[in-house]
């Protein structure tokens, strides 16, 4: 769609840019130009002459511009419960945890939303998303609190609307009364998706449908949840394969591995994406591949619980869509997607079969935009600096002690310590500026989020 009159121009020059379109084009020295919510033109050297109606020029001379990432994904609310349970593996962690998570209520969550955020848009996350699936009775709007606190940061927003059924009654991790029923699952998830879901092009706000994983869901919800997906037109979204006790848990109870379970119950296809997908065999990852359902690899957490190292190049290489996640906070305290672009690379080199050919800069930094975009179904629209898809961008500065002595902008974004933000654009709006989020008081969140934290753990704390 080409720009109307009168159209308002941003106009950066003078920048390195790696646009991760499907050839990997870059410039050494080139111009971006932003007309309303669309990137008009991309190329070497200086912006087109005559241009009209330009409000702003940025000199982006000793930067790098890039797509704004993709964080594919997250659990907001771990915001206020992280730094515990640091020496568990996931299922100790879990049953550590779950009981302070089942108390959290809608002031909880949207302040745990407003701080997951704020930390990955200063970061350089232009379309962020959240697998929330703990939804305790009474405890208020909490899918319309997490999507209030996107909107008021401004970046573009998936929300996975999770739930889980099987407590530790039926043989799962959730104590008994951190769960929801069948049909109230079913239910609330259908009426999230009704009330807030967006298909039209360059929506801020999309829902998926997202049962928590086949340790804390029914067989029925995955399938009718599922079923309930594809009526209603959206994604789905859950945990897979992420240790060897979730195989050995489906293998006793379903009598097959995780991907097997998963294709049986509808929850393989191109409209289906898993979070970390550790434990992958050469079938699972074929399955995915043949499919088309998407990864999306969360290095750092996978470190952090123990999981294991995901088949990353493997997947790439048969064609498995993959992007990159930071992962709920109480498993990567930091919440920073960029570092996940370092962290992919160098966990994958640990790999004994692939090394230091594993991943390298650019494979890495399309993971994190590009391919995140696929993964969420928006590669249309998002994840590489082109001529008429939206204008979601960074600007990362690199000319400062961090990063000038490094002569490959994109070395030094993925290798290097993590990059200031000078810009970042999300529909052609400024929401960083000068490493600053320009809509949200950080200050204001960093309390707000202390306290709640304060007051969660008393409230778990009084049983």
């Amino acid at each position: 769609m080409a720009p109307s009159a009168h159209t308002r121009r941003i106009v950066i020059e003078n920048c390195a840019i790696a646009t991760v379109d499907a050839a990997d084009t870059e410039y050494a020295s080139g111009h971006v130009v932003v007309a309303g919510n669309r990137i008009e033109s991309i190329g070497a050297g200086p912006a087109p002459e005559g241009l009209e109606d330009v409000v702003r020029r940025i000199d982006g001379t000793g930067h790098l511009a890039t797509p704004g990432l993709v964080n594919t994904h997250h659990h907001f609310y771990q915001w206020i419960t992280r730094g515990l349970a640091t020496d568990h593996n996931l299922f100790n962690w879990l049953v550590a945890l779950y009981p302070t998570w089942a108390r959290i209520d809608e002031k909880m969550t949207y302040a745990a939303a407003q701080g997951s955020l704020a930390m990955m848009a200063r970061g350089g996350v232009t379309t962020a998303m959240d697998h929330h699936y703990v939804f305790p009775r009474g405890a208020g709007d909490i899918s319309g609190s997490i999507i209030r606190a996107a909107a008021e940061t401004g970046v573009r927003f998936t929300l996975a609307r999770g739930s889980m059924d099987r407590s530790e009654k039926d043989g799962g991790l959730p104590p008994d009364f951190a769960v929801e029923t069948l049909d109230g699952a079913l239910a609330a998830t259908e009426a999230t998706v009704k009330q807030h879901h967006d298909a039209s092009f360059g929506a801020m706000t999309q829902v998926a449908v997202a049962p928590c994983s086949p340790f804390s869901v029914s067989t029925e919800l995955m399938r009718q949840g599922a079923e309930l997906a594809r009526a209603l037109g959206v994604r789905l979204h859950t945990h897979g394969s992420e240790t060897v006790e979730e195989e050995k848990f489906c293998h006793e109870l379903f009598g097959m591995g995780p991907t097997e379970y998963f294709e049986s119950t509808g929850w393989l296809g191109e409209d289906v994406w898993m979070a970390h997908c550790v434990h992958m065999n050469d079938a699972d990852i074929a399955a995915f591949a043949r499919t088309g359902t998407g990864v999306a690899h969360c290095p750092s957490s996978n470190a952090r619980l123990a999981a294991g190292i995901a088949r990353v190049p493997d997947m790439l290489a048969a064609g498995v869509p993959v992007g990159l996640g930071v992962d709920g906070t109480a498993s990567n305290e930091s919440g920073e997607l960029h570092t996940e672009l370092r962290n992919a690379l160098l966990i994958n080199r640990l790999n004994s079969h692939h090394r230091e050919a594993a991943l390298n800069a650019r494979q890495a930094l399309r993971l994190g935009t590009h391919g995140g975009a696929q993964v969420l179904g928006r590669a249309a629209e998002i994840g590489s600096l082109e001529a008429g898809k939206l204008a979601d961008l960074v600007l990362w500065k690199l000319d400062t002690l961090a990063h000038s002595s490094i002569a490959d902008p994109v070395t030094a974004l993925v290798f290097g310590a993590a990059a200031p933000v000078t810009l970042s654009l999300v529909n052609g709006e400024p929401v960083v500026e000068d490493n600053h989020l320009t809509r949200v008081d950080e200050d204001a969140v960093a309390r707000s989020t202390r306290a709640e934290a304060q007051r969660l753990a008393r409230i778990a704390a009084q049983g």
